[in-house]
């Protein structure tokens, strides 16, 4: 994919300026105790009453740097262009102080935080007071290019942190949007198992009704209970995809979880068969071992022409995992799952964590599925 960059005069603030913290109150107060020091003991300073409140006057602009990165340089680099233009119109001699080597901060907080229109406003009104400063200055060409290079170093090097930074938000959205693609997958899954149940629950009400009518209610409880608890899921899993900030997932279910799965009281009955332990197993591959089981049985539900039992068991072998789900209905044309988000999904999730899947008739009939999974999924 082709990423087009917008012009720099378009680019927006960076969303992530951190607020005026206790650091910067420090900053903010060496920083003036260093220009009163400064102003005070300095031999050889012309207008020194004036120079020491103009430097002052930056005390300020330190603080407003992230918040307000345009006018904290053109306070700060304003101060040093009227210190430049009075030198110039009074031919007095040295008005500079070491302590304003501030305004350089202020340079790299506009380059670091400023939007597109205000880097180019304001770096380029630094332009025009460097440049003043140099002539006022009578700089020798040596002083020209040092002051140019430390200059240049400090725009690169809030260019290199910003641009830095904005790589590691693309790379974080990057991550939430896989997220929400296995969520919808997630979603898909589950909305399709649950279904699923609650088609056969209604069958089979329908058949009972005829001629055991007080199970019929239980059979409606059934299907009620099954479609409250996948209104919780999908409406879980539908808060975190429409949220655009980082979210704390809900814990993935696992092989844990699988007796979940199981049931005595409908057709087709499903049996649970876990080895212990099965600890520790990576979390990929716990979830994966899960939902393989969930979408095989929802298969099996689907597509098991009269099944009366689903076997779903779970079993360890040295470095790889086992997962097999069986049913004894009856194999042959139209009994195969359809493929797409089902044996296909199925296939593509297995071999992403470095393992297989097969699915076909059993030796003994009905449909088997198995996966095998290392117990350590691949980096």
């Amino acid at each position: 994919m082709v990423t087009v960059r917008r012009p720099i005069w378009h680019e927006p603030r960076p969303a992530d300026a951190p607020p005026i913290s206790r650091l910067d109150r420090l900053l903010v107060g060496a920083f003036a105790a260093a220009a009163v020091a400064e102003g005070i003991v300095r031999p050889g300073l012309a207008w020194r009453p004036l120079v020491t409140v103009l430097a002052l006057a930056l005390v300020p602009a330190l603080l407003w740097r992230r918040a307000r990165p345009l006018t904290a340089a053109v306070v700060g680099w304003g101060v040093a262009g009227l210190l430049s233009v009075l030198q110039l119109v009074a031919h007095a001699g040295d008005l500079g102080l070491y302590s304003m080597m501030a305004v350089l901060l202020l340079l790299y907080s506009l380059v670091r935080w400023g939007s597109g229109r205000e880097m180019v406003l304001g770096t380029a009104f630094v332009a025009v007071v460097v440049a003043l400063a140099m002539y006022a200055a009578s700089a020798a060409w040596a002083d020209v290019f040092g002051g140019s290079v430390l200059l240049l170093l400090c725009v690169a090097l809030a260019a290199v942190f910003r641009y830095r930074a904005d790589l590691w938000h693309r790379q974080q959205r990057e991550i939430r949007n896989q997220e929400r693609v296995a969520l919808a997958r997630e979603l898909h899954d589950t909305v399709a198992h649950h279904v699923s149940a609650i088609a056969v629950q209604a069958q089979a009400g329908g058949v009972v009704a005829g001629f055991q009518p007080e199970r019929a209610v239980e059979v409606l409880a059934a299907i009620e209970s099954e479609a409250s608890r996948t209104l919780a899921e999908m409406r879980s899993m539908v808060r975190v995809l429409r949220d655009e900030d980082v979210v704390d997932y809900s814990p993935q279910r696992g092989v844990a979880d699988l007796t979940a799965l199981a049931r005595a009281d409908a057709t087709p009955i499903v049996e649970v068969s876990l080895d212990r332990p099965l600890t520790p197993l990576a979390r990929p591959v716990d979830a994966a071992l899960y939902r393989l089981a969930q979408e095989s049985l929802t298969n099996a539900v689907r597509h098991a022409r009269g099944a009366t039992r689903v076997g779903i068991e779970v079993r360890r072998e040295g470095a790889v995992i086992r997962l097999r789900v069986s049913d004894d209905g009856q194999t042959g044309p139209g009994s195969t799952p359809e493929p797409g988000f089902g044996l296909l999904g199925m296939a593509e999730r297995a071999q992403l964590l470095g393992g297989s899947l097969s699915a076909g008739p059993g030796p003994e009939g009905g449909w088997v599925v198995e996966a095998v999974l290392p117990v350590k999924a691949l980096e």
